[in-house]
């Protein structure tokens, strides 16, 4: 005897409603102003760059600035796609220099290899920066040691 109520859904749909996903990095995405930021950390920083650009400290600062590592290219008929990295904040500063800013918790290879083609191509300064409870912002190789 089957039951006519009982309804049949597939797992992929089940697991949507019953499981809630997790990061990666078991970061939790924040929404500041509007925006969606990938961690509390990132969220946090944010708060500080506008708090920054309104006592004039800083001339002004973008979200998600994009960089090309290297272009695409067709070779023996194969096409490559670019090699693109995307920070998290780029700080324009009052005497005109600009900082790239990456937020951290965790330094994987795959950024450990687009930070080197980075600093090989640009001029900015690249910072990675992690959040500590005790310490605030700190320079994540100098968390590290």
């Amino acid at each position: 005897m089957r039951c006519d109520f009982l309804q049949r859904i597939p797992a992929k749909e089940y697991r949507k409603t019953v499981t809630k996903k997790r990061h990666k990095y078991g970061n939790k995405k924040t929404v500041v102003d509007g925006i969606t930021f990938d961690s509390k950390a990132e969220a946090k920083y944010y708060e500080q760059l506008k708090w920054l650009e309104q006592a004039k400290e800083i001339k002004s600062f973008k979200l998600q600035p994009r960089y090309i590592l290297q272009e695409g290219f067709v070779k023996n008929g194969k096409k490559y796609r670019k090699i693109e990295y995307v920070a998290d904040f780029e700080v324009h500063k009052l005497d005109g220099t600009i900082e790239v800013i990456d937020i951290k918790g965790v330094g994987t290879k795959e950024f450990a290899l687009k930070r080197k083609l980075f600093e090989a191509k640009y001029l900015d300064t690249l910072s990675v920066l992690a959040y500590d409870e005790t310490f605030g912002f700190i320079e994540l190789d100098k968390l590290k040691s």
